[in-house]
């Protein structure tokens, strides 16, 4: 067996947050079950915002109490996101072991996503954190628009360095460094996660990709290279930013987890079942689903190849 790299599915949150068709909790839970029945052992779970805000998550709490094995599951690691502590109470009160919060990496994208200045999404970051460490739950921090924002343009690496520093300080368990409109490109993912994994090692830090311009499967490979070992993937490839214009789909869980397994690494993932979870989640949302992966790795199972 090869060295392990760990996938996280965020396709119950951040894959459906964007879709047309709003599923109900019964169905994020089915969604989530087969994601589970496929070897994932990571999984994005929902999120406590207003439902006016994002219709699609609404019902996180019955989400929770019907997760496979429930929130406290040995088996899977399941996580919500969390906007501000009013959600991170939700959560709490909810059982749930691990919270994510969201910081963009420049003043017009937190202006436009969350309505705060960078200085007061970085503090609310702080107190989220502060609360999870009293309450013995992991806090995972996201800078989203590492490297590219799409108001401001080129981000400065020594931004993201530097937030990074801040919330590790702060005691998160994990800085996920998220190239949210798909701009990046390998040898840009490489310099930047390279000078954080020298500076904070690689065990505090994980990536999130989109596919905006193709380059999901890349980038993940340029990182895993620099050492990351942790990364985000949506199955069947759904997702996108509402915040974010010309944001696709997070890059196909199904993509990287044959990518790795291509170049030796171990994900526990069962590639058959996995595209079963991704089909199920087409046929839900109304939404063609897949990575461009998908016809090979179909033809495979039709062959008895997988």
């Amino acid at each position: 067996m090869g060295e392990r790299v760990f996938i996280n599915d965020v396709g119950p949150r951040d894959g459906l947050q964007n879709q047309a068709k709003v599923l109900t909790p019964e169905q994020r839970v089915q969604l989530i079950s087969a994601l589970v029945d496929a070897g994932l052992t990571a999984i994005e779970v929902g999120s406590f915002v207003l439902p006016s805000a994002v219709p699609a998550m609404a019902g996180t709490d019955k989400v929770i109490e019907a997760l496979p094995g429930g929130i406290a599951s040995s088996q899977v690691y399941y996580s919500v996101l969390v906007p501000n502590q009013k959600g991170f109470q939700l959560a709490q009160s909810a059982g749930v072991r691990c919270v994510e919060m969201v910081v963009a990496s420049t003043e017009t994208m937190n202006t436009e996503n969350i309505r705060r200045t960078t200085e007061q999404a970085m503090a609310g970051c702080e107190q989220m954190i502060g609360l999870s460490k009293e309450g013995g739950i992991d806090s995972l921090a996201c800078i989203s628009t590492a490297w590219e924002c799409p108001f401001e343009g080129l981000v400065d690496a020594d931004i993201v360095i530097k937030m990074s520093d801040q919330m590790l300080n702060w005691g998160a368990t994990r800085v996920v460094i998220a190239d949210t409109i798909g701009a990046a490109g390998p040898d840009a993912v490489h310099e930047l996660m390279n000078s954080l994994v020298q500076r904070f090692g690689a065990e505090h830090l994980a990536c999130h990709f989109h596919d905006t311009r193709g380059m999901g499967v890349a980038n993940t490979y340029a990182a895993v290279s620099a050492g990351i070992r942790h990364f985000d993937a949506s199955v069947g490839g759904l997702g996108g930013c509402p915040f974010a214009p010309g944001a696709t789909g997070n890059v196909a869980t199904e993509d990287l987890a044959l990518m790795l397994s291509q170049a030796g690494y171990e994900t526990g993932i069962d590639l058959k079942k996995l595209v079963a979870a991704a089909d199920l989640a087409g046929e839900m949302t109304g939404s063609p689903a897949g990575g461009h992966s998908s016809r090979w790795l179909k033809r495979q199972i039709e062959k008895g190849a997988l």
